[in-house]
């Protein structure tokens, strides 16, 4: 186990450590209590109670109501499941808008649309990875029947106006989605604020374990689920609840609302130390994405001259992780 001791660990962006606590709150639901939550007798309704002190440390996160979180296996799911249920709702709205920087879950089901005769506006960025907000306003038409946008893109750490877009996209009575995955932990976000529709976030993004995600639903929101079966969650979700991970979800969410202050002030003081000192140390290198609106723990830089892919191996040689591109398509150097 040296080589763990060693690793200088640089890839947070696609995934983080459990943390200790979150282990320490989970262990129970894994041997003694075992019971499931849907279960009618005592044993089962301690699982529920468990279940449901989560769900109200995962609204608390994001201020929002217990009955307006779903828990899912991952954000890809709660992604999923806000499209899904936008344009089953909508069936007479055949059109949706999204940006070409969001996350593989989002642009494949924006391509899968497109397959089933959908019209889909994909929205460029600028240089700095910037959305165009006046292109956003002209694009949005009366059968649009969803938005989705990112909250902070993984790769640049580019951080979107959320609260500007969201006016504009209410301004013309319009579903919004928001995929929060990179933001949760590193931003501030206040769903009774932010007049969102439906917020994706991803347990492992935030020290929880992989396996575990949650897709906010705003009341009121009309609502179809992407999974059917049996009543759990409202008869949002179908399917035995997995309540060690949700456990490990919300204790996730309490640590990362304690810390959030702290934790943003301390990242962006690492991050500039490290962009100083490449800065300073190499020439030809560049700093992308904006620097004045990104998440206090990215920094995207390239250098003149020289393969991603290359790099990466040699850093690795000396257990440096880092990414050379998003975790959903780094793998293929996309």
């Amino acid at each position: 186990m040296d080589f763990l001791s060693d690793v200088i660990y640089l890839d947070n962006n696609a995934t983080t450590r459990v943390a200790p606590e979150v282990v320490e709150a989970m262990m129970p639901a894994f041997g003694p209590q075992y019971g499931n939550a849907s279960s009618m007798h005592t044993f089962g309704g301690q699982m529920g109670r468990c279940l449901e002190e989560a769900r109200e440390k995962c609204a608390a996160f994001v201020n929002a109501d217990p009955s307006e979180i779903i828990f899912t296996s991952c954000a890809t799911e709660s992604d999923n499941a806000a499209w899904y249920s936008a344009t089953e709702t909508q069936p007479e709205k055949r059109h949706v808008i999204t940006t070409k920087v969001e996350h593989s879950a989002n642009i494949a089901y924006g391509h899968y649309l497109e397959d089933k005769g959908y019209e889909v506006t994909w929205l460029g960025v600028d240089a700095n990875g910037r959305m165009d907000l006046d292109e956003l306003d002209r694009a949005i038409r009366p059968d649009t029947a969803l938005v989705s946008v990112m909250f902070a893109n993984n790769e640049t750490g580019t951080v979107f106006p959320i609260e500007k877009i969201a006016q504009i996209v209410k301004s013309h009575g319009v579903q919004l989605h928001v995929d929060a995955v990179q933001a949760a932990g590193k931003e501030v976000i206040d769903l009774k604020k932010l007049p969102i529709d439906y917020l994706a976030i991803a347990g492992h993004k935030i020290h929880a374990p992989k396996g575990i995600g949650l897709l906010y639903l705003r009341k009121g929101t009309r609502f179809r689920p992407f999974i059917r079966g049996g009543h759990q969650e409202r008869g949002r979700r179908a399917g035995t609840e997995n309540v060690p991970y949700i456990i490990g979800m919300g204790k996730a969410c309490e640590l990362a609302a304690a810390g959030l202050r702290e934790e943003r002030v301390r990242l962006a003081a690492l991050r500039d130390r490290l962009q100083e000192g490449l800065l300073a140390a190499i020439p030809d290198c560049k700093i992308n994405g904006d620097q004045e609106h990104r998440l206090p723990n990215t920094l995207n830089i390239s250098f003149e001259a020289v393969e991603g892919e290359a790099l990466l191996l040699q850093l690795d040689q000396y257990h440096i992780c880092a990414s050379s591109g998003s975790a959903c398509t780094s793998g293929s150097l996309e």
